[in-house]
């Protein structure tokens, strides 16, 4: 049973770092878009003429769109929602989309932003594109638009397919693709000094937003009840947008998965960014070693700005490699003041919408299980019952400190300037605190939720029949009724279900997801703590020796998003001290 987990934690591991008023359905009338600067009154247009009696074809802004039909279910994979961003267009906001006469073929997914998966650069440029499910003869249905997690450096939208959520929330589902890595986020002095911002992948979404709004209704969804959500770095986008001032009023609810709040100081991040590129301007013959190259890269002449421009794509994908959930590695989603404010989650101006959060309880244990660190040399000598419980250890108190960063702490930061109900689930199926035992040492890890949407995912085939146990399943399908209810008004609750409280500081409560072998178990609880009390257990934890348990300390949980306070407390090197005095 060891192996097969230790086997399975590192295929996990890769799989999610790699993460008019007519209504679907309904025969489009339509037609030719004929230029780019006429798309919005051709899209009028588009409702008087016949052109096909294919229920898949819809017309947008752009044009109109075939999609495939499978069942019930409607999908348009890959629409445009922008122009490709290469060449001049690189490095700025996105641009919309050349539009075109004749239906296009959106009947396969396409490929993601350009990206490294594994130690192969994949995808395109062309990525400003978005993917649309909906049930046949959908009308005015709540939108669900859903931003992939992958830390912003990797995955697509294709992390939750939306064939099922469509039926079991009652919606019409979204899913977005957007820059990623440097070419989505890159804040270097010759790129924004013209009061400009780096947050480009930010911009993309903004982006997509406002295709939604536009487009949506033709597809059965409804323009004015749009729900922004997102998983992982998804969803710490989500919560950037309720501080940022460029996506005001472009969504009426949100929803982060295993969110949190994550900003990154901008003159850090572009010394970063410049010392990662250092060796490219090396051997490009533009600097003599990497010191030069980086003070270079950090001037704001239109020699670098031409020089980044020139560097291909294929370069610039892998610099920068899995941030393994510290901002240090890879800095993004930069306090610009442009797209974030200079304050980030301090500011006292939200975009107030009703906000589910949700986490796992375990949520450390997928990151922290398959932690290189555990196979270099400090760990070489300790035996399997250490190297077992040193896991357990930094696992049990990591996932501690990362559950209440993804929700708790961000409803305390918020609370008194949001105007908005806040309401807060936790999903214990798996975990300790479980009846069910079948995820082993991962527990409620990092992504728990995703079968409860969709039975497509990258966990089921690893942890095979454990979320098609009848325990699972009623749990889906009571988060699916909450999720509908909420898609459609904001809150969560509807008749005969757990009444589900939103949170305040004198009422902490969040409902608690969980499962035995054959039934759903959920119960509104107070699961708060605090960093001090978490770190308070640690100390008193013998599980480990106190060597192991500094190890943990200092090498695992150390510059994690989470670990603010246990950085503070064991006084952790920074992760930015390489460029904070330079």
């Amino acid at each position: 049973m060891k192996k097969q987990f230790l086997i399975a934690g590192m295929v996990l591991f890769t799989a999610v770092m790699a993460a008019g008023c007519g209504g679907a359905g309904k025969k489009e009338t339509a037609p030719a878009i004929t230029s780019a600067s006429e798309s919005t009154s051709t899209k009028e247009e588009t409702t008087k003429q016949d052109i096909s009696s294919d229920e898949t074809i819809i017309s947008t802004t752009y044009g109109p769109v075939k999609g495939v039909k499978e069942g019930e279910i409607l999908t348009w994979y890959g629409i445009p929602y922008g122009k490709e961003p290469s060449g001049e267009l690189r490095f700025k906001a996105p641009a919309a989309p050349d539009a075109w006469k004749e239906p296009l073929e959106c009947t396969e997914p396409s490929k993601p932003a350009l990206q490294l998966a594994g130690k192969e650069v994949t995808g395109s440029e062309d990525s400003l594109r978005l993917t649309v499910y909906a049930k046949e003869g959908s009308e005015k249905l709540p939108v669900m638009v859903f931003i992939h997690g992958g830390n912003n450096q990797t995955g697509n939208a294709g992390e939750i397919p939306g064939t099922e959520l469509v039926k079991n929330a009652n919606c019409v589902y979204v899913s977005v693709d957007y820059r990623l890595g440097l070419l989505g986020f890159n804040c270097l002095p010759a790129l924004t000094k013209e009061g400009g911002t780096g947050n480009f992948g930010m911009l993309d979404i903004a982006k997509s937003l406002d295709w939604v709004k536009e487009n949506i209704e033709e597809f059965g969804g409804d323009p004015d009840n749009i729900t922004i959500s997102g998983f992982s770095a998804g969803g710490r986008d989500v919560m950037a947008m309720l501080i940022s001032p460029v996506f005001e009023g472009k969504f009426q609810k949100a929803i982060a998965f295993s969110g949190g709040m994550t900003t990154a100081e901008e003159a850090l991040s572009a010394k970063k960014i410049a010392k990662a590129l250092a060796p490219l301007a090396v051997e490009d013959k533009k600097a003599s070693d990497e010191n030069e190259a980086a003070k270079w890269l950090m001037t704001d002449g239109d020699d670098v700005k031409e020089y980044l421009y020139s560097i291909s794509p294929e370069r610039l994908a892998p610099l920068m490699g899995n941030a393994m959930i510290r901002m240090s590695v890879f800095p993004h989603l930069y306090e610009d003041g442009t797209v974030i404010p200079k304050e980030g989650f301090q500011t006292q101006t939200y975009n107030s919408v009703p906000l589910m959060m949700l986490t796992g309880s375990s949520e450390f244990s997928l990151f922290c299980l398959n932690d290189p660190y555990f196979s270099s040399d400090d760990m070489k000598g300790y035996s399997e019952d250490e190297l077992k419980n040193a896991k357990a250890f930094a696992s049990r108190y990591g996932s501690d400190m990362y559950r209440i960063f993804n929700a708790q702490e961000s409803a305390e930061t918020m609370y008194d300037h949001y105007k908005s109900d806040i309401y807060i689930c936790q999903v214990d199926y798996g975990s300790t605190a479980s009846a069910v035992k079948d995820l082993g040492d991962y527990g409620a890890f990092h992504g728990i939720f995703v079968p409860m949407l969709s039975s497509k995912n990258n966990y089921t085939e690893i942890f095979k029949g454990a979320f098609e146990k009848p325990g699972y399943v009623a749990m889906a399908k009571e988060y699916n009724q909450y999720l509908a209810n909420f898609l459609s008004s904001g809150d969560p609750n509807g008749q005969g279900m757990t009444s589900w409280s939103k949170w305040a500081p004198d009422n902490k409560v969040t409902m608690v997801f969980d499962g035995d072998e054959t039934n759903a178990v959920i119960a509104q609880k107070d699961v708060s703590t605090t960093y001090e009390d978490i770190l308070k257990a640690m100390e008193a934890d013998a599980s480990v020796s106190r060597e192991i348990k500094d190890k943990m300390v200092k090498h695992v949980l150390d510059g994690r998003w989470f670990s603010s306070a246990l950085d503070e407390k064991y006084k952790n090197e920074s992760l930015w001290a390489d460029v904070n005095n330079k």
